[in-house]
């Protein structure tokens, strides 16, 4: 049932970010695309809820059950910045807003950017930690922290492995190939060779 919960909650996720941009660039209802973007983190909530429902309704705890508490962490550390990329791209698409601008590729620019991805991840991490060993009090001894102790070790990992990326990046910033013009950390041409 929770993976079929997860499944829903990312569907829901979508359609409300495309209902709530819709409403805001077509129908031009801000106040109506406001209140359904806000409805984003209920979705997460809901989920949880749920979970914790399925835990004390006598569910063995599983990976399914960290999963979700997973899905609510990425959702929170990630989703704000999903939001301000789909709304770029539905701006430009449909709106006649500015073309996205990409990642920045090089300098300090793209070291900066390294460090965004690296704060997520670890907020993402953190969240996903607090959640799931919240779900040992709240599921009426349905789940101990040994069914979650692998979830702790992977997610340690992965925000392990982004501080050691961000960091080299800090320590060894990547240069862009010769010849190549850089404005803001992204290529925009190359240099012309002398006497051509």
């Amino acid at each position: 049932m929770i993976v079929t919960l997860i499944v829903a909650a990312e569907a829901a996720f979508w359609i409300l970010l495309g209902l709530g941009l819709a409403t805001r660039y077509l129908l031009r209802l801000r106040a109506l695309s406001t209140v359904l973007l806000i409805g984003l983190p209920a979705v997460d909530l809901t989920l949880f809820v749920l979970t914790v429902l399925d835990l004390r309704g006598g569910a063995t705890a599983s990976w399914t059950h960290a999963l979700a508490a997973g899905y609510a962490g990425f959702s929170i550390g990630y989703g704000p910045s999903l939001v301000r990329w789909a709304d770029r791209h539905f701006q430009y698409r449909f709106a006649g807003g500015p073309k996205p601008l990409p990642s920045p590729k090089y300098g300090p620019e793209r070291t900066r950017h390294e460090w965004q991805i690296c704060g997520r991840t670890v907020v993402s991490a953190g969240i996903t930690l607090a959640l799931i060993t919240a779900l040992v009090p709240l599921s009426a001894d349905a789940a101990h922290f040994t069914d979650f102790t692998g979830w702790y070790l992977r997610l340690g990992l992965t925000a392990g492995i982004n501080v050691i990326v961000a960091a080299c990046y800090s320590l060894w910033p990547k240069e862009a190939p010769a010849g190549t013009i850089v404005e803001n950390g992204r290529p925009v041409g190359r240099e012309t060779p002398l006497g051509q």
